[in-house]
């Protein structure tokens, strides 16, 4: 698995020169190792180079590899959730990112109510209008604001988005700008379950520009563990 601290190394190194630019600590950046497709023994190996947090794209990810993880993690569900399937993820993922309607918001609350919890999420805004991304636009994010701070068992912790997948990352710049804009602009909300802390944004591609643009979580896959084999 040398590979894989190599990798890590590189990617570390990154956010560092990141952080040095815009004067941050690399503390401040949560690196979110993607999981998606990856064996569980590969993750149980790579979790010795300070892996802390892993996320997976697909809730039947977590649910087959969640038991077989064998160093404490926190779990991120980064991908697309539907509603009928938020009841297999809800006592085992420790952040949602995902959250794009009230009907789901109000699945997760109603989910979170039957087992005691109160459980944090992020709200996913799709700025840049691409039709195969999730998320929603400023108008329908503001409407869910005001829907989730009626809900007793959801926190929003803060804000995710995917920009499209760019040749050069520079391009993603402005849409990454945009999201820390709106994520200053809802820091003093007066709802008691709704905090700006969190601003996921950046993938393997274009991670660097999204620590420069404001980004404090990074969800990298390709980065640590190398291209995928989708065929598995």
């Amino acid at each position: 698995m040398e590979y894989i601290k190599e990798n890590l190394d590189r990617v570390r190194e990154n956010i560092k020169k990141a952080c040095d630019k815009v004067n941050k600590t690399p503390e401040d950046i949560t690196l979110i190792a993607v999981t998606k497709t990856i064996d569980e023994s590969i993750i149980n190996e790579s979790l010795k180079y300070d892996i802390t947090d892993i996320g997976e794209n697909k809730v039947q990810e977590v649910q087959r590899k969640y038991d077989l993880i064998t160093k404490p993690v926190k779990w991120h569900l980064i991908g697309h959730l539907q509603r009928n399937k938020v009841k297999y993820i809800i006592d085992k993922v420790d952040l949602i990112h995902s959250v794009d309607s009230e009907r789901l918001a109000e699945e997760i609350n109603k989910k979170a109510i039957g087992i005691d919890r109160t459980m944090d999420i992020l709200i996913q805004l799709n700025i840049s209008r691409e039709e195969t991304k999730f998320g929603l636009d400023r108008k329908e994010f503001d409407a869910l604001i005001l829907s989730i701070s009626k809900m007793s068992n959801i926190r929003v912790r803060g804000l995710m988005t995917m920009a499209p997948y760019y040749e050069n990352p520079e391009d993603a710049r402005w849409i990454f700008r945009k999201m820390k804009e709106i994520f200053e602009e809802l820091k003093n909300n007066d709802y008691n379950n709704i905090k700006m802390d969190y601003l996921s944004m950046g993938m393997t591609n274009d991670y660097v520009v999204a620590i420069e643009e404001g980004a404090n979580i990074i969800r990298v896959g390709t980065g640590i563990y190398g291209a995928r084999d989708y065929s598995k």
